[in-house]
């Protein structure tokens, strides 16, 4: 019987065939944890009395990284010593955020099933893998265990054709998907993307567009494994691995069907406070900014930074306007470096910080005041993500971010293309 990718990962993995709103149990193949999460897994494999695991298993502090207070610098050292008596890996402070450092590692596969104590596990479909979000409790019983019970969600194709207008990004593309299907529109469904759009795609933008399905409610969300992908893995998995090339079969049942043409799509602004409550930026100018960030699991890679160079380059950050730049990875650091991006962007007037989360989630490294207007390349914008729930996040591309950085307000970024 024809499948989609969801019902032939889940079936696999359950061992027997498996429909759209079935229950199993599925082998999971790699799970993981960050510092915002790990500490109570650590605590319920103790409560269980675990001496070994099942599963792969990383851990990786960034969320607070480096470590901003006492409380949190407890945290790092729980993680540290449970690493070193289990023999596990931890990526430590600089590595990057966990849905970059994991991927890069070569952790992950196509076809893998994956669990992470973080919302947006839902990245690594961009490398065909089916992966999601869980609490601690249930990663810990998957470490102890091997596996989890799973309900085999309903499939959404979504088709993506035309041509990116020159200053129109991936961002832009799922803001826009996000803004019409809703932030409800996916819920505990999983989605599939083609088109040629998509196939035109770098990795960077298909990895943007994987980690923002769950503000669609997705499950889990999937690209196409063409040789985009494989060339993206190889370097990273080394030659003796092999890489399956999941594909939906033909005939496989969707639940619906949606087609995007984005040739004459707009750069576009997700307004405070949900990201579904989107605008084009142009209509937007009128709207001050006092902080700008570029960064995160959404936008912090090479394509990005090198996006917000073009704009940034041999101009300075309107002095009213405070921007924060954080690498995705230590190894997008390097390379940012090496291609002297980190230099356009401290000669602007921005501030460099160290790979992880931190402005994001709010835990450190810029914070916003009461009642200021953040845009950030992020991916959520209710009160209180960045620290304060008196502040104002907009969310779009790193073009947008850094034309705004420059004008002092929200900016249509395309006049730099």
């Amino acid at each position: 019987m024809a499948k989609t990718i969801a019902e032939k990962i889940l079936s696999k993995h359950a061992g027997r065939q498996l429909r759209a709103g079935d229950f199993a149990v599925c082998k999971v193949d790699f799970a993981f944890g960050q510092d915002g999460t790990s500490s109570i897994i650590i605590d319920r494999i103790k409560e269980l009395g675990v001496k070994d695991f099942k599963t792969g298993f990383c851990m990786v502090i960034d969320h607070s990284a480096p470590s901003p207070s006492e409380g949190v610098s407890r945290v790092h050292k729980k993680m540290r010593d449970f690493a070193k008596v289990f023999k596990k890996e931890v990526f430590d402070i600089g590595c990057g955020v966990c849905h970059q450092v994991i991927p890069e590692s070569g952790n992950i596969l196509p076809g893998y099933l994956v669990l992470g104590a973080d919302s947006h596990t839902c990245t690594y479909g961009a490398i065909g893998a089916f992966s999601t979000g869980v609490g601690s409790t249930d990663l810990a019983i998957t470490l102890a265990t091997g596996r989890n019970w799973f309900k085999v969600p309903a499939t959404i194709k979504v088709v993506v054709n035309g041509k990116l207008p020159k200053g129109v990004f991936a961002k832009d593309v799922i803001l826009d998907i996000i803004g019409k299907l809703k932030s409800d529109g996916a819920t505990y469904k999983a989605v599939e993307f083609s088109g040629s759009v998509i196939d035109n795609m770098g990795m960077d933008g298909r990895f943007t567009i994987a980690n923002m399905l769950v503000e669609m409610g997705a499950k889990a969300g999937f690209m196409p494994v063409d040789n985009k992908t494989i060339a993206w893995l190889k370097p990273r998995i080394g030659r003796s691995r092999h890489i399956e090339q999941v594909a939906a079969d033909n005939g496989a049942v969707y639940e619906s069907v949606h087609e995007f043409d984005v040739s004459r799509l707009k750069p576009m602004v997700s307004m405070p406070h949900s990201v579904d409550n989107v605008s084009e930026a142009g209509d937007l100018k009128r709207i001050k900014i006092n902080e700008a960030f570029l960064g995160t699991c959404t936008n912090g890679r090479m394509d990005d930074f090198k996006a917000a160079a073009r704009v940034l380059s041999k101009r300075r950050i309107h002095p009213e306007v405070k921007m924060i730049i954080a690498p995705s990875s230590r190894g997008v650091y390097l390379e940012a470096l090496r291609l002297g991006l980190i230099d356009t962007f401290i000669k602007a007037g921005a501030v460099v910080v160290a790979p992880g989360c931190g402005p994001c989630v709010g835990t450190h490294n810029g914070i916003p005041a009461d009642g200021e207007t953040v845009i950030s390349t992020a991916n959520r914008n209710f009160k209180g993500r960045m620290g304060n729930p008196a502040a104002f996040i907009y969310l779009a591309s790193p073009a947008t971010v850094a034309a705004s950085a420059l004008k002092g307000y929200i900016s249509d970024p395309r006049g730099y293309f």
